[in-house]
C-alpha cells in the first residue's frame, strides 16, 4: 500500500467517530490526518514501510477504543509516536547487513509541509524540508528513541515541552532533559546543517550530473577531481545484493569503486534519471539486464563540502527501500 493508500476497512459502522459514529467520519479523519501522521512516523523510523505500518496500526487501534477519544487527532499523534518508538527499537535490535540508510521518498508539497502544528513554538529549530533530508535522518540515528521523539515533537512539529511530555506520557521535566540531550547529540549536524534550498538543490544536481558523466566516460582523473580528498561512501543493499560491508574512505578508493560499478552495469545497459528525493536531487540508475547479484536499481545521492566537491556518496540498493519510488 502506498503512502496515501485507502483507509483501513471499517467492519463495525458504529465503533468510532470524530462526531457522530459514522464510517464517513472515520474516513474523513483518515483523509485529514494521514499525511501528518505518516510524516511523523517516517521521521521517527527512517523507513517508509515502517511508517505505513505504524499509521495503519494506529487507525486499527482507534477502531477498538472504548470510549471513543475526545480528541481523535491528538490520540492518533500519541499512538503513532509510541508505535514509532516501538518500531524503531525493533529495527535496531535486528541485525542488518552492512550500513543502514533511510528509505528514500519522493515528496509532493503536501507531504513536505505536513507536520507543523497550528502555533509552532518559537524555539523550533528545523524546517519540514530539512527534517526529511538524508543528512538529518542519519543524524537522528545517534539519538535514543524517546530522545528522537522529543526532538521531532519540539524542534520540527513545534510543540512546547508540556505538550511533548503529554504525548510521551512523561513529566515535563523529563521531556526537557531528553530534549537537551537530543540537541547536544545533534551538535555535529547543527554545525553543518543540510537545508534544501533551491541553491543547494542546483549545486547537488550539477555535481551529480558531472559525477555520473565522468563515471560513464570512465574518466578516472575527472572522477577524482570531483571528489573531496577525504571522500567517503556507504551502500545499503539490505543483504539482497553485493555491496560494501562497511563505509569506504578516501578519494582514490571511492573513485575506483564507482568506476568499476559503472563499468559492470554498462554491460547490461542502463537508464538513469535525476529525481528529487528527500528534498535533494539523487540519481536513479536502472540496469536493464542485471546479472547474478547485481542490483537492478540503485539510488545514488551525494553531499558536498564548502568548495562544492563531493565528500559523501550514498547508494541505496535494497529493493524494499526503493519500492516507494516511481519506476518507468
Amino acid at each position: 500500500m502506498g503512502v496515501l493508500g485507502r483507509p483501513p476497512a471499517v467492519h463495525n459502522r458504529s465503533v468510532i467517530s470524530a462526531r457522530d459514529g459514522t464510517t464517513a467520519d472515520l474516513e474523513a479523519l483518515y483523509r485529514d490526518e494521514r499525511r501528518r501522521l505518516w510524516a511523523l512516523a517516517y521521521r521517527m523510523t527512517g523507513t517508509g514501510e515502517d511508517a505505513e505500518d505504524v499509521v495503519q496500526e494506529a487507525f486499527a487501534r482507534l477502531l477498538t477504543q472504548r470510549p471513543a477519544p475526545i480528541s481523535p487527532a491528538g490520540w492518533l499523534v500519541r499512538t503513532v509516536t509510541h508505535l514509532s518508538i516501538d518500531a524503531l527499537r525493533r529495527r535496531r535490535r535486528r541485525s542488518y547487513a552492512g550500513p543502514w540508510l533511510p528509505s528514500p521518498i519522493e515528496m509532493g508539497e503536501d507531504l513536505l509541509d505536513a507536520l507543523p502544528c497550528g502555533t509552532p513554538d518559537p524555539e523550533a529549530r528545523y524546517g519540514t524540508r530539512e527534517s526529511v533530508t538524508f543528512a538529518f535522518l542519519v543524524a537522528l540515528e545517534a539519538l535514543g528513541p524517546r530522545q528522537r521523539a522529543v526532538l521531532l515533537l519540539r524542534d520540527v512539529m513545534g510543540h512546547g515541552a508540556h505538550d511533548a511530555a503529554e504525548v510521551l506520557g512523561i513529566s515535563e521535566a523529563n521531556a526537557r532533559v531528553l530534549h537537551h540531550r537530543a540537541r547536544r547529540a545533534m551538535d555535529a549536524y547543527d554545525r553543518r546543517r543540510c537545508v534544501p534550498t533551491p541553491e543547494l538543490r542546483e549545486r547537488h544536481h550539477a555535481a551529480l550530473e558531472a559525477f555520473v558523466a565522468a563515471l560513464e566516460a570512465q574518466d578516472g582523473a575527472r572522477v577524482e577531481a570531483l571528489l573531496a580528498e577525504s571522500a567517503r561512501t556507504s551502500t545499503d543493499a539490505g543483504g539482497a545484493y553485493t555491496a560494501l560491508a562497511t563505509p569506504l574512505v578516501g578519494r582514490a578508493r571511492v573513485a575506483r569503486l564507482y568506476l568499476a560499478a559503472t563499468m559492470h552495469r554498462a554491460a547490461g545497459g542502463t537508464r538513469r534519471e535525476i529525481r528529487l528525493v528527500n528534498g535533494l536531487p539523487a540519481v536513479l540508475i536502472t540496469v536493464l539486464a542485471p546479472v547474478r547479484r547485481q542490483a537492478p536499481r540503485t539510488l545514488l545521492r551525494c553531499e558536498l563540502d564548502a568548495e562544492g566537491r563531493i565528500e559523501l556518496v550514498q547508494a541505496v540498493l535494497a529493493p524494499r527501500k526503493l519500492a516507494a519510488l516511481r519506476f518507468a
